[in-house]
């Protein structure tokens, strides 16, 4: 299979040009890496002495998570497109093998593996409280998700990550491509998709990158309500699987971590930061209700609201057609 990585970039720092290094060393070496970048101002063209990277630059009001990455695909004519974020650094040489062997294999039943994505290791300086929900997200165990798995898994079923996640490109251009037009969860979205429609979603803990953030009790909030947002607007996704369970035994796992480990001093920080991320959850989960003042104070992203009041009502929420 011909690989190409993806990245949407903006203000690039040194873990995207370690990212780059360690593309460089892959034992599968992407053909091509495609780089969507925000602001051609915060480009470097120290990147450009890799021969095959490619980079398409936009104006931040055009950037959307779900466009962005559509529009990255046209460029791609590999086998595999390997979504990553320039904050996603590969641990060893292996990462691109073993997300490709994964999209290589099959389903329980046969089905066909649509999407690999990979276990996201916490980064040099992570937290403790991060370092110990990253260990609950992204476990040691590989899973290979269906239809089927639904009733056990809940939600957890359609979870897949476009800081580090591998498509077939056959199977993406059939299910249409990302939605165009979403503030969060484009990939969860797109793997809700392949499910239903009979596919397979590989998680590959063998494939890792180092990639964590240290939110402040803010970021939290505001993550946790543009979440929620892409969870109402899509409720053929999300209103049978909700995630308020999934999000209870995270919290209670790192809670007894914190206490087995002899950090019950960090047990307050964890509570509060809780508390915050479900108060941003229930009000994105009831955006429609609020006035738009709040909603931009609540978002992290205003001008993806900007950009879908300007047209009068919210924008279509389509696949691309690609």
């Amino acid at each position: 299979m011909t690989v190409d990585v993806l990245i949407p970039v903006y203000k690039p720092d040194q873990r995207f040009a370690r990212l780059l290094e360690m593309l460089e060393k892959q034992t599968i070496k992407p053909d091509r890496i495609i780089v969507m970048n925000t602001e051609r101002r915060y480009w470097k063209e120290e990147y450009q002495k890799y021969p095959n990277l490619e980079v398409h630059h936009l104006a931040k009001e055009e950037f959307d998570h779900g466009a962005t990455r559509n529009q990255a695909t046209f460029f791609s004519g590999a086998d595999v497109m390997l979504f990553m974020t320039d904050d996603a650094v590969p641990k060893d040489i292996h990462l691109v093998e073993r997300l490709v062997e994964a999209l290589s294999g099959t389903g329980p039943q046969g089905e066909t593996i649509a999407v690999a994505y990979a276990r996201q290791l916490p980064a040099r300086g992570c937290r403790t409280i991060e370092r110990y929900t990253r260990m609950f997200n992204y476990p040691a165990d590989r899973v290979v998700k269906t239809r089927k798995d639904l009733p056990r898994l809940g939600i957890k079923t359609y979870f897949a990550s476009n800081a580090c996640c591998a498509y077939r490109k056959d199977v993406f251009v059939q299910q249409g491509g990302f939605i165009n037009h979403t503030l969060f969860n484009e990939d969860m979205i797109y793997a809700a998709g392949v499910i239903q429609a009979g596919y397979g979603v590989v998680y590959e803990p063998e494939a890792m990158v180092l990639h964590s953030h240290n939110l402040g009790f803010k970021q939290q909030f505001c993550r946790n309500f543009d979440l929620a947002v892409s969870q109402a607007d899509h409720p053929e996704v999300f209103a049978d699987v909700p995630s308020e369970g999934e999000g209870i035994r995270m919290v209670s796992r790192t809670a007894r971590l914190l206490v087995a480990r002899g950090r019950v001093w960090l047990l307050p920080s964890l509570v509060a930061g809780s508390g915050i991320k479900y108060l941003g959850y229930r009000l994105g989960k009831n955006y429609q209700r609020l006035p738009r003042w709040l909603v931009l104070r609540c978002s992290m992203s205003p001008l993806y609201w900007k950009r879908t009041w300007s047209m009068g009502s919210k924008e279509q929420t389509g696949r691309a057609g690609i």
